[in-house]
């Protein structure tokens, strides 16, 4: 299976109705949340067959997908094509840091789309995030890859690892300091297992973040950390709902500025495409999440 550091290598630039349970139902909210799968998932699929694998999201029922890369050969325009051949849309591009040198690549990635969020994937883990310094050098890049992404229409926010929730530097961690220093509109969309792996209650990190989270990254298993997670060799996840994070206080603790859920598994422990299946019908079941 393809980790994710020969993934980007290798790649482009790119990017039922179940009766809800009583204690879903008692805190339910309108629909809010908006469903979409980060195409990282299934990325062997997609290096096997694009437009076969496509269609089984759609199959799926799947109206949104996030791009990460595609395999080198599959062009940002091919991708474009086949998105739109199954009725798929973009909510968000995982890309590499905006600088002068790239800005025009991602504009016309965005365009092709039709997508303007583009979120820095954030890996492999940045060492200055291992010191206020350097946590701080990094803020000031930030700010100026947001300035870039303003000045052409986009929307620029961060995706976290563990590392994020799980440095301390200077009294803090690193999550604090780029939540008090960065910009207001450089958004956060926080990966709830990495959170949970660093030994943070996601629910809880939901609920301080509020005015900083625009997307989340659903995903479910082990969350334990291990020293495979470095080499990107992470335990295989399960379905969302059928490991051991508390899903239904995580839902309930995204505020309204929460517009997609992005169900992402990196290494699944049964088919990808029925482990995204199982956990659609789950996530369905609470009235506060839609696939529209």
């Amino acid at each position: 299976m393809t980790n994710r550091r020969e993934f980007i290598q290798l790649s482009g630039m790119g990017l039922m109705a179940i009766a809800a349970p009583d204690f879903l139902k008692s805190a339910a909210k309108p629909a809010e949340h908006h469903l979409a799968v980060q195409l990282y998932s299934i990325r062997d699929a997609i290096s096997r067959d694009l437009k076969g694998s496509l269609k089984r999201l759609a199959d799926i029922g799947f109206r949104t997908i996030e791009t990460a890369f595609w395999p080198k050969d599959v062009s940002v325009e091919t991708a474009a094509a086949a998105l739109k051949e199954y009725g798929l849309k973009v909510s968000s591009c995982h890309i590499d840091i905006p600088t002068k040198e790239n800005i025009t690549s991602l504009v016309n990635t965005a365009r092709a789309y039709n997508c303007k969020n583009i979120i820095w994937h954030g890996w492999p883990e940045d060492k200055r995030y291992s010191s206020l310094e350097g946590t701080r050098k990094l803020v000031k890049i930030y700010k100026e890859s947001n300035k870039l992404a303003k000045e052409n229409g986009l929307r620029f926010g961060l995706h976290n690892h563990w590392w994020e929730y799980r440095n301390d530097v200077g009294g803090k961690l690193v999550y604090e300091i780029l939540n008090e220093e960065l910009d207001e509109d450089i958004f956060f969309e926080t990966d709830i297992y990495w959170v949970k792996v660093a030994g943070q209650d996601p629910a809880t990190i939901l609920k301080k973040l509020k005015n900083r989270i625009r997307l989340i990254h659903m995903k479910d298993g082990p969350a334990v950390f291990s020293e495979k997670l470095i080499s990107d060799n992470p335990d295989p996840m399960t379905p969302v709902g059928q490991g051991t994070l508390d899903i239904p206080a995580i839902v309930n603790a995204c505020s309204d500025n929460v517009q997609w859920m992005v169900i992402e598994l990196d290494k699944s422990a049964i088919d990808i495409f029925d482990a995204l299946k199982q956990s659609v019908d789950y996530l369905a079941k609470f009235k506060s999440v839609s696939l529209s």
